[in-house]
């Protein structure tokens, strides 16, 4: 449905300033405790990937200068996962396409490989700290069963199904996409060493649950004998290589499950031996806001729910115990490239709040259901040369880190050890799972330590992206050391006027084109901004501190205290 330019303005304009319109000047209790003596675990580092179906916006301007800024939040640990890294083409990029042009054939059919496209796009990531979750995909024309038409012409407001074109065939040759497989991984060994690759991942496809008609246009059993060879090509160049799928559409009901069997217990088409090897195992989980009485609603409790359902299948195999599991998308919704007035939270705090909310439960469910969760791919990344704030799903606009990117630094800034804390007015994880947030709002939050240091993160998320109080915090830090009289403490912040360069830029008048002071002034809203006189100090008394706050709706703190 094409949305006009005006309605998607309005509706992006009331998402990200319905944080200042506050209720009067009332707050709302809300109780927190945090005990820095109780270690519950590790804090799990899954935030650490991301993707996106662009992979050309890797090479340019804002996408490198982005993935530099990805790769500071844990240089060296960070991944992203891109589709269309197969496809035949020039390399030009557009909305939910890309390509390399690494295979073609001669007259005769004699397979010719070029690997500069990827080399491009995978050095780009590499020299910024972050590192490839490749994904063996898609099917090149010389090797399409199906080819014409191959590119896709595909535009916001264009029917979605016009994407799947000859790219998502199966091979006419088998032997010859194994190859392929092998040929490429060879290749990363030769540039990249066998020490570097050796921490790649590696998987064949997206969604291929979604077929005929989706990503994959075989039937189920072709698609695993895709897999198959594609594994068993990567496994001969380089038999350490960390291998694993089917990265579906949601939890992949029956299709996962037949997936495992095949992968556990079933007969290798390429190799003939029983099963294919399996490093880790992937899908996809994604939310569903709709427009309820003119305002964005999120859809939590959608993805929460594919999640859970994804880790209960998981438990059912005794073989999968401790295997690493990959969320390879998870957002709140599921088309990055596309417009719409129920998409109208992603450049403000909504989407940063629904974040910050979401992945703590991510970390609860792994933790209930006793989930190795390696990685959950926030697929947003930028769209190269677009208008400002355009409604895409990413994580910049023209360069410039919107509010949810603030959320992943928060992340980067916790500590390594989880420790007990509770709050008043957090949501109970089965009622999240099964409702979202429709009734009183979640003030959550989740606390972290390291030597001379506790990280305490609070968000106040509800669903509904309409105005509502203040939360009155009042947080007890609990398990200092005695001797540890007065701790530093510094309050970060994202909200409507901290951390938000979208907000700015709507303060300015919302300028099409930028100056060069108004674009230096946005890259500084852009920055993971302190509250208040922050650094600060906080008294402990007997191990105990008392910071009492104001946290917005859709606002989301980060407290660091620090001690010598």
């Amino acid at each position: 449905m094409k949305i006009p330019l005006l309605l998607l303005a309005v509706a992006m304009f009331v998402s990200a300033t319905v944080v200042s319109v506050r209720a009067a000047a009332e707050t709302f209790p809300v109780s927190m405790t945090v005990d820095a003596g109780e270690v519950t675990g590790p804090l799990r580092t899954f935030w650490r990937y991301f993707g996106a179906d662009e992979p050309n916006y890797a090479t340019m301007k804002d996408g490198q200068k982005l993935l530099g800024q990805i790769g500071e939040l844990a240089p060296g640990r960070m991944y992203f996962r891109a589709h269309n890294l197969l496809c035949s083409g020039d390399g030009t990029p557009a909305f939910k396409w890309g390509s390399t042009n690494a295979y073609t054939e001669d007259d005769e059919g004699n397979p010719i490989y070029d690997w500069r496209g990827i080399d491009r796009i995978f050095d780009s990531y590499l020299e910024r700290g972050v590192k490839p979750l490749v994904q063996i995909g898609f099917m090149p024309e010389a090797m399409s069963s199906d080819p014409h038409p191959y590119r896709h012409s595909w535009r916001p407001g264009l029917p979605y199904e016009r994407i799947y074109t000859g790219w998502t065939k199966p091979p006419k040759d088998y032997a010859k996409w194994g190859e392929l497989a092998y040929q490429w991984a060879k290749h990363s060994v030769e540039r990249h060493g066998i020490q570097e690759v050796e921490t790649w991942w590696w998987q064949v496809w997206n969604e291929a649950n979604n077929q005929p008609d989706g990503y994959w246009g075989g039937s189920v059993d072709e698609f695993l004998k895709l897999h198959d060879y594609a594994i068993a090509g990567v496994r001969r160049a380089l038999p350490t290589a960390r291998v694993g799928g089917p990265h579906t559409a949601g939890h992949g009901g029956a299709f996962m499950k037949r997936f495992l069997e095949h992968a556990l217990r079933g007969t290798n088409y390429a190799t003939g031996e029983k099963g294919t090897p399996l490093d880790f195992v992937a899908f996809h989980a994604k939310g569903s806001p709709t427009i309820v009485d003119g305002h964005v609603r999120m859809g939590i409790a959608n993805q929460l729910k594919t999640i859970e359902t994804a880790f209960v299948t998981f438990g059912g195999y005794p073989e999968l115990k401790g295997i690493p599991v990959i969320i390879g998308e998870s957002d709140p919704e599921g088309c990055a490239a596309c417009q719409g007035p129920q998409l109208a939270y992603r450049n403000g705090t909504m989407y940063s709040s629904y974040t910050a909310a979401s992945f703590a439960r991510k970390h609860d469910l792994a933790d209930v259901h006793a989930i190795n969760l390696e990685g959950a791919v926030t697929w947003a990344f930028t769209f190269e040369d677009q208008p400002w704030f355009a409604g895409f799903r990413q994580v910049a606009s023209n360069g410039v880190p919107m509010a949810v990117f603030n959320v992943f630094r928060m992340f980067s800034r916790m500590g390594s050890e989880r420790v007990a804390a509770s709050s008043s007015a957090q949501v109970p994880l089965p009622e999240i799972v099964n409702s979202g947030v429709r009734g009183a709002p979640d003030v959550g939050v989740l606390a972290s330590r390291d030597t001379n240091e506790v990280s305490v993160l609070v968000w106040h998320y509800h669903d509904d992206d309409v105005s509502g109080p203040d939360a009155a915090v009042s947080l007890v830090i609990a398990g200092l050391p005695k001797t540890a009289t007065k701790v530093r403490l510094e309050h970060l912040r994202v909200d409507g006027h901290h951390g938000n360069a979208y907000a700015e830029w709507l303060r300015m008048g919302s300028p099409v084109a930028p100056n060069a002071e108004q674009y230096e002034e946005l890259e500084r809203a852009s920055a993971l901004t302190a509250l208040g006189s922050s650094p600060d100090s906080a008294a402990a008394v007997e191990g105990e501190a008392t910071i009492a706050f104001d946290l917005p709706r859709q606002g989301v703190s980060l407290l660091l205290l620090r001690w010598d």
